[in-house]
């Protein structure tokens, strides 16, 4: 297996095991809605997570400690994907309902893309641009049951808009991952936008308790680990890590990959069922997020080989 191959491998990985572990955190959110607002417990699992972060980075080289160059993409990275797409999306679900607001993240991969190819440069072919639609129709069939009717019968309210803001919120946290890691470890930019964002979140939490005061136990508090060292730490780690390797549009395909892991953590833990529209919703959707990862990676290996090619005696025109 060639090194390209290998990469584009790793990369689809890494972003789906970031998008399971954040289907863990949705199903754990709404079960403990009642107990927790949404600042309080996104703050708390971010403190746990940089513990985390801490303890791994402690005898890490200063420059993956510090953000030198870097400091304009990590606060976008803190601003965007720490302070700004958690309270969006569980504000926006307070006003729509959960078909609408899965559907209308089914838009993030096409918003990154537009926004990388706008903001970063970064190619977009049609294969990804295919990719892309087979994965959002993937998300329509699962959500939808596969009927027209239910489809059709989509209202739109102003829940819809703040979820669709937050869909777009995560591309742009995408693309300032892409940049913050071109010089340093995705373990480094992920720690160190959390920690950026953590003093933001802790006033939004204060002042979140007038109104939704938490209720402590020690379920809450297990869940609250779990929640910080699994979908905050690793999620997010393997999530800048695939970035890295398939480029922001590539590795945002995958995000489709989140209800598709919701239905299959539905029917293990609610007892849920699962279906035929499940099914080949699932299909649509590992296979779009496989022929966009490919694109990238074809891409990539061509522009490696050009500029090699442009490197050398032959490409250079200097005579030998």
């Amino acid at each position: 297996m060639n090194t390209s191959r290998s990469e584009t491998l790793k990369g689809i990985f890494f972003v789906n095991v970031a998008t399971f572990t954040w289907a863990t955190n949705i199903i754990l959110g709404r079960y403990l809605r009642t107990e927790v607002g949404p600042f309080t417990l996104t703050v708390a699992r971010y403190i746990v997570a940089a513990v985390s972060f801490w303890i791994l980075l402690r005898k890490a080289p200063l420059d993956e400690r510090r953000a030198g160059e870097d400091l304009v993409p990590l606060v976008l990275m803190a601003l965007t994907g720490i302070v700004l797409f958690a309270p969006l999306l569980y504000f926006g679900l307070r006003y729509t309902t959960a078909i609408n607001g899965t559907l209308i993240n089914g838009m993030g991969p096409l918003l990154t893309a537009v926004f990388a190819a706008w903001i970063i440069k970064e190619p977009y072919t049609r294969r990804q641009l295919g990719g892309a639609l087979s994965a959002m129709v993937g998300v329509a069939i699962l959500i939808t049951g596969a009927s027209l009717r239910v489809l059709f019968s989509l209202a739109f309210n102003p829940g819809d808009l703040v979820v669709l803001l937050a869909a777009a919120v995560w591309g742009l946290y995408s693309i300032a991952g892409r940049r913050a890691t071109r010089n340093r470890s995705p373990l480094s930019a992920t720690a160190l936008s959390t920690y950026m964002g953590i003093p933001v979140l802790l006033l939004a939490a204060v002042l979140e308790q007038r109104v939704i005061p938490v209720e402590i136990s020690f379920r809450l508090v297990g869940v609250i680990v779990y929640l910080g060292l699994v979908p905050a730490a690793l999620g997010f780690s393997l999530w800048n890590a695939g970035v890295k390797k398939l480029g922001a549009g590539g590795a945002m395909v995958f995000y489709n990959m989140l209800p598709f892991y919701g239905a299959i953590l539905g029917l293990l833990l609610l007892g849920e069922t699962v279906g035929t529209p499940h099914l080949l919703g699932g299909a649509l959707i590992i296979g779009g997020g496989v022929l966009s990862a490919v694109s990238v990676a074809r891409s990539r290996r061509r522009g490696v080989e050009a500029a090699a090619a442009d490197a050398s005696p032959a490409g250079s025109g200097d005579t030998p």
